[in-house]
C-alpha cells in the first residue's frame, strides 16, 4: 500500500513542477525517504534524476508558450552548475558520518541533510509569501546586478546540490525578486535551470559510482512526467499572484513537517 502511495506521489511531483517551476524535490525526497524507505543520500541522487528529467519536459512546454527567458536563465544557470557539481562530486562525499555528537544526541549525515533541506524550504517559503506581488519589470543592464545573479546562482547550486534538490524553491524567488521576471516566466525559466542543475548533480553521483535502481527510477520518472505536462497546462488558468503565494505556503508547510519530524526522531 505504501508503495502505491509512493508512485501516486510521483504524479504530484510533476504537477507541482508544472504549476510552480519548483517544489518537485520538496515532494520527491520526502516520498522516497518516508514512504518508499530509501536512504536520504540515495534519495537525493534519485531526486536529481527525477526532477531533472521531469523539468525538461515542463521547460519544453513553457518554451512553446514563450514563457522562458533564456538570457536570464543562462546567467543564473552557469554558476549554479558549478555549485551543484562541486557539492555532489566533492563536498557531500567528504562529509563525515556522523557529522557531530553531543552527549547522547548524534547528528548523522542523513539527518543533517534533511534538516538543511527543511531550513532552506522554510526560508524560501517566507521570501515568497512576504515578497512583492505586483508585476515585476525586467532588470536593468548593470554589471552589479549580474554579479549578484552569479553569486546567488552559485550559492543556490551548492546548497541544492547538497540536499539533492533541483532548486526551484530557491530559483523561482530569485528570478521573481532579483531578476524581476513575471511569475509564469520565472516558472518556465526555473524549469530550464533545474534541468541543467539536476543532471549536472546526478552526473557527480554517477562518477562516485553510487548504486542505482534504474527500473524504479524510470518508472517513478515516467509518472512524474505525466504530472508535469498536466501542471504546465493548468498553470495558464491560475493567476500569478495566487500561484506565488500558494507555492510559498506549500513549501512552508512541507519544510516545517520535515524539520519537526527529524527533531522528534532525534529525541527518540
Amino acid at each position: 500500500m505504501l508503495k502505491f502511495f509512493g508512485y501516486a506521489g510521483a504524479i504530484l511531483v510533476g504537477l507541482t513542477l508544472g504549476l510552480t517551476g519548483g517544489g518537485g524535490s520538496i515532494l520527491t525526497v520526502p516520498i522516497l525517504v518516508y514512504i518508499l524507505d530509501i536512504s536520504p543520500v540515495t534519495a537525493t541522487a534519485y531526486s536529481l534524476f527525477i526532477v531533472g528529467t521531469t523539468s525538461l519536459i515542463g521547460a519544453i512546454e513553457y518554451f512553446r508558450q514563450g514563457l522562458v527567458n533564456l538570457s536570464a536563465g543562462l546567467v543564473f544557470a552557469v554558476p549554479a552548475q558549478v555549485g551543484v557539481f562541486t557539492a555532489r562530486r566533492f563536498i557531500l562525499p567528504a562529509l563525515p558520518d556522523p557529522i557531530c555528537q553531543m552527549g547522547d544526541v548524534t547528528l548523522t549525515k542523513d539527518v543533517a541533510i534533511l534538516i538543511l533541506f527543511a531550513l532552506l524550504m522554510i526560508l524560501a517559503a517566507v521570501s515568497m509569501i512576504r515578497g512583492r506581488t505586483e508585476h515585476q519589470t525586467p532588470i536593468k543592464q548593470h554589471p552589479l546586478i549580474y554579479l549578484q545573479i552569479w553569486l546567488q546562482g552559485f550559492g543556490v547550486g551548492t546548497l541544492t546540490g547538497l540536499v539533492g534538490a533541483g532548486g526551484g524553491f530557491l530559483i523561482v524567488p530569485s528570478l521573481v525578486m532579483l531578476v524581476r521576471l513575471p511569475m509564469l516566466v520565472a516558472v518556465g525559466t526555473s524549469l530550464m535551470i533545474i534541468t541543467i542543475n539536476a543532471m549536472i548533480g546526478f552526473s557527480g553521483d554517477l562518477l562516485n559510482r553510487m548504486p542505482i535502481d534504474w527500473f524504479f527510477l524510470f518508472s517513478f520518472t515516467l509518472l512524474a512526467i505525466i504530472g508535469v505536462v498536466t501542471g504546465s497546462y493548468l498553470a495558464r488558468f491560475i493567476s500569478e499572484r495566487k500561484l506565488k503565494v500558494a507555492f510559498g505556503w506549500f513549501v512552508l508547510v512541507a519544510g516545517i513537517y520535515i524539520l519537526s519530524h527529524e527533531f522528534i526522531e532525534s529525541l527518540n
